[in-house]
């Protein structure tokens, strides 16, 4: 048993590691607190093997930090409504009516939340094969045996995962397509539509919620169209927009104080994540518009 920082070789070796893992980790759980449990989890169990028996250290955590990483991912679908302390990042709101943004500020802040949506879209094992395979450069067989799958079945999950992403990487206004089915899950929590809502719902949907106590995540479309239900009569006012590259919408109270910032992924004619902006704070640092 060693302890990090000390003279121990395997100490100072996993120190040189501590920065790549963590960004492993990070990328593949979108929290900073997580990343840091993992890689500490991982220190731990490093300290309980024989240094003798590992051939290859920096292959070794990585399986590591991937197995454990994968862990907390399952864990979290399981305990959807979960409270995070991680915040998202701060949003860019254009309104849908008014000139796209060009600067390059701008169009990067739209291209990292479109990403980290879809990211939190993926499942588990697509997620971090994507990660680890086209972030950071793991071979497939490793990356397989991680998530206990053959190296050709963890080449689809890959791909899978490669195919929503790229749809992020160059932000642009929503399409008319995107906007449809966006307006028709308004009008359906508006009207108290549920069967209407379930429509645009991909089974599968992913709500992510900045709440003053921190983002809450709610999975499944039956509990999504439940919470939209609820959640639609609070709004008297909503502005069609672009929030971080992807179609949204803002909404206003009748007094005319911001109530959310809403962002939606849609793939192939369904809501596949939501993004909403609730607390009071992280609304007041998005310099909204005025409603109209």
């Amino acid at each position: 048993m060693f302890e990090t920082g000390s003279t121990n070789p395997m100490a100072e070796a996993f120190e040189s590691q501590r920065g790549r893992l963590r960004a492993v980790a990070y990328r593949v759980l979108g929290s900073h607190a997580d990343a840091e449990d993992v890689v500490q989890e991982a220190w731990l169990r490093l300290c309980r093997q024989e240094a003798a028996a590992i051939e290859n250290l920096p292959g070794w955590l990585t399986t590591v930090v991937g197995r454990i990483s994968l862990d907390v991912l399952r864990s979290r679908r399981s305990r959807p409504q979960e409270s995070y302390d991680d915040r998202l990042p701060e949003l860019v709101v254009t309104l849908d009516d008014a000139p796209a943004p060009d600067d390059d500020a701008v169009l990067a802040d739209s291209v990292g939340l479109a990403l980290l949506v879809v990211l939190d879209s993926l499942r588990p094992s697509e997620r971090l094969a994507f990660v680890l395979h086209d972030l950071f450069g793991v071979p497939f067989d490793e990356i397989g045996r991680i998530v206990g799958k053959s190296t050709d079945a963890t080449k689809m999950l890959a791909s899978r995962a490669r195919r929503k992403v790229q749809a992020t990487q160059r932000p642009t206004r929503a399409g008319r397509e995107q906007r449809e089915v966006v307006d028709a899950f308004l009008a359906a929590a508006r009207g108290g539509d549920f069967e209407g809502l379930l429509r645009v719902l991909d089974p599968e949907v992913r709500l992510t919620v900045d709440t003053p106590g921190g983002v809450v995540v709610t999975l499944g479309a039956t509990k999504v169209a439940a919470g939209a239900q609820l959640a639609a009569g609070a709004a008297t006012l909503g502005r069609a927009a672009l929030v971080g590259g992807l179609p949204g919408v803002v909404s206003w109270r009748e007094d005319g104080t911001p109530l959310s910032v809403l962002a939606f992924t849609v793939t192939d004619g369904r809501i596949t994540a939501i993004t909403a902006v609730v607390d009071p704070a992280g609304l007041a640092r998005m310099n909204l518009p005025a409603p109209a």
